[in-house]
């Protein structure tokens, strides 16, 4: 656990327009080792590579801040990000000159700041702003306590724009209208955006495409998807605009096609229709007619170029490991040669560092955690059939694995369901990492509903949910048990969100699994529709909302089969979580007390959907090991 815990995260990386420097951010620890809130930015050079990288600030060195959220200038130069040097808790834009310096602070604002980006004249920078916000954005932190008249008061993160040398700050987006993510037109004079009105956590699964003028704040909505969109891009010769399309259930997990629109709005063009794949991340190639994406491919991460007018794309670099921004998900950094990049790489074996150069052809920048080694097995890719899919997953293999011994095994479900499992170096939440170091076969599906195999595979669960689905899970399991020495009287079940939602699903449709243990999990389809903050997530999984058609609920409702529960089942959840409220928790956990079922229900203060506290991570992973051992070992 210690071991888990030392390894340092990064949290963005981000190459120079010219390809010469690539600057990252990294986490802190405290005195003791552990996680810190705060964040350190370096540069290195990447004509220097002997030169050890540069840290970039906006104190004086002598001090730790939350220094983030990096954006070059177009000529690479100068570098904007986010510090809290100022106050210790409000951030602010600052801007820094590689070449050395102190940093020049832009603004003096008061909310939540995040995405800053040059225009590409170089005299502009945009950043979305949410101005007195309570919290910081998203629907995966911990959700602030109602209290008077309910949803009065709704916070919009708008677009915002500040002059470079005088400072000015500019709330550009209209006030009703909340603004996810956006991009530059190559003029300098437009920007599009994906945005919805009213409340930005519940409405991202409705928002629209705009264009919103950099000078009068006008917006137009150009594109209403039929589904989610996300990653909008300016194609170079400013006629076109691109972005991913498809079923996607978190605001920030993207999956899905390419799809291509006029700049000025009309008829939208899917460039990657019947691919295999899900898009997660792309960028315009300099010739304003190729796309580069990274895709989700059963289960790893790949690197294609796609011609959007021939409609082809050829797969540049694939392999089983993970690269990323640092944004949620596959991604890369590119500079303006559509060549050089940099990434942050990991796998099972290998705990992450920043790698830079021509995509596939990488080479290592950071050595931060070059003593990192990993306390687990070996994982693979596995694949197996279910009806008529050929599913993927990863497996695990107990550290010390010893062919002659049979083992018990635990399946993690992942959230979404629109996400994947891969093939990366454990994170500190619920980690399979200490299952496999307690001797434990760890499987990891990709079950029916899951980015990687295309869009058809991904919407193959629509109304459907805990039947072709967990379908997939339980073929995977008898895969396993049936190749390798896997005690099929020891197999348990966990996962978190809709993970635990597919936890609390198993126990009460089989008594294959002898222990589980659900995170954040779903209890009531029909209750949980008036309780959680994002309800617009459903209607395109269920096909209408809880009113219209509470059948469709009610089938993949666990509660109202509880009554065939035998597995002892631990219940976790953070008492503040938006997306999978704990009330949900509750009501399960009260139900296995009452029938006699082995359990515990463990509350987490303070906490949203992601558990972000270190010390209730570990008590996380803790119990979890004790749970299983108590009950398959």
């Amino acid at each position: 656990m210690d071991s888990l815990f030392a390894v340092r995260q990064f949290k963005q990386v981000s190459i120079s327009p010219d390809g010469a420097h690539v600057a990252w951010v990294q986490e802190l620890t405290d005195k003791n080792g552990a996680p810190s809130p705060n964040s350190a930015i370096y540069v290195a050079d990447l004509k220097k590579t002997a030169a050890p990288p540069r840290r970039v600030t906006a104190g004086d060195g002598a001090v730790e801040h939350a220094e983030h959220d990096i954006a070059w200038s177009p000529d690479g130069t100068r570098l904007a990000f986010l510090s809290d040097a100022a106050t210790g808790i409000q951030t602010q834009l600052y801007v820094a000159r590689v070449a050395g310096g102190p940093a020049r602070r832009l603004t003096s604002l008061t909310g939540f700041l995040v995405q800053p980006e040059w225009s590409p004249d170089g005299k502009t920078i945009a950043l979305l702003f949410t101005e007195n916000a309570p919290r910081a954005a998203g629907p995966l932190e911990p959700m602030t306590p109602d209290s008077g008249v309910v949803g009065s008061r709704v916070y919009e993160q708008r677009l915002t724009t500040v002059d470079v040398p005088t400072g000015r700050v500019r709330q550009l987006s209209p006030a009703d209208l909340y603004v996810y993510e956006y991009d530059w037109s190559p003029d300098s004079r437009s920007f599009v955006a994906t945005a919805a009105h009213g409340n930005g956590d519940d409405n991202w699964y409705v928002a629209e495409l705009y264009i919103i003028s950099a000078e009068s704040g006008a917006t137009k909505p150009i594109y209403k998807p039929p589904l989610q969109i996300a990653k909008p891009r300016w194609s170079p010769d400013g006629k076109e605009i691109a972005f991913v399309a498809g079923l996607m259930s978190d605001e920030g997990s993207t999956g899905g096609d390419v799809i291509v629109i006029p700049a000025e709005g009309g008829e939208p063009r899917d460039v990657t229709p019947n691919m295999k794949a899900s898009a997660a991340w792309l960028a315009w190639l300099p010739n304003s007619r190729d796309i580069l994406a990274v895709e989700c491919v059963d289960g790893s991460p790949g690197v294609a170029k796609i011609d959007s007018t021939e409609i082809r794309s050829e797969t540049l670099w694939t392999a089983p490991e993970e690269i990323s921004d640092g944004s949620w998900g596959f991604g890369l950094s590119l500079a303006a040669d559509g060549m050089t990049s940099a990434v942050l790489r990991d796998s099972f074996q290998h705990p992450p560092e920043v790698w830079a150069g021509p995509i596939g052809a990488w080479k290592q920048i950071s050595h931060i955690n070059q003593d990192a080694h990993p306390a687990w097995g070996n994982g693979k890719s596995i694949h197996w059939s279910s009806d008529s899919f050929r599913v993927q997953g990863w497996l695990l293999y107990p550290k010390d694995y010893d062919p002659a011994r049979r083992y018990p095994m635990v399946v993690m479900v992942h959230g979404g369901p629109g996400g994947s499992h891969g093939p990366g170096w454990p994170g500190t939440f619920l980690s399979y990492s200490v299952l496999s170091s307690a001797g434990y076969f760890v499987l990891f599906p990709n079950p029916r509903g899951s980015f990687g195999q295309g869009e058809k595979f991904t919407q193959a669960n629509v109304k459907d949910f805990g039947y072709g689905d967990f379908r997939d899970i339980l073929a995977g399991v008898d895969e396993v048990v049936k190749t390798l020495p896997v005690d099929n009287d020891r197999v348990g079940i966990t996962g978190w969100s809709y993970g635990g939602f597919m936890t609390m699903w198993a126990v009460t449709q089989t008594h294959r699994f002898h222990a589980a243990v659900a995170g954040a999990g779903l209890a009531n389809w029909l209750s949980y529709y008036g309780e959680n903050d994002l309800d617009q997530w459903m209607i395109p999984f269920f096909g209408a909302s809880v009113y219209d058609d509470p059948a469709v609920y009610a089938k993949s409702s666990p509660i109202n089969f509880i009554k065939n529960v035998k597995t002892p089942t631990l219940v976790l959840v953070g008492d503040r979580d938006g997306e999978c409220p704990a009330p949900q928790s509750y009501e399960f956990w009260h139900a296995l007390k009452t029938l006699g079922v082995g359990t515990q229900l463990v509350i987490y203060p303070n906490e949203g959907h992601l558990i972000a506290t270190p010390e209730h991570r570990r008590d996380i992973n803790l119990r979890m090991v004790e749970w299983f051992n108590r009950y398959l070992k």
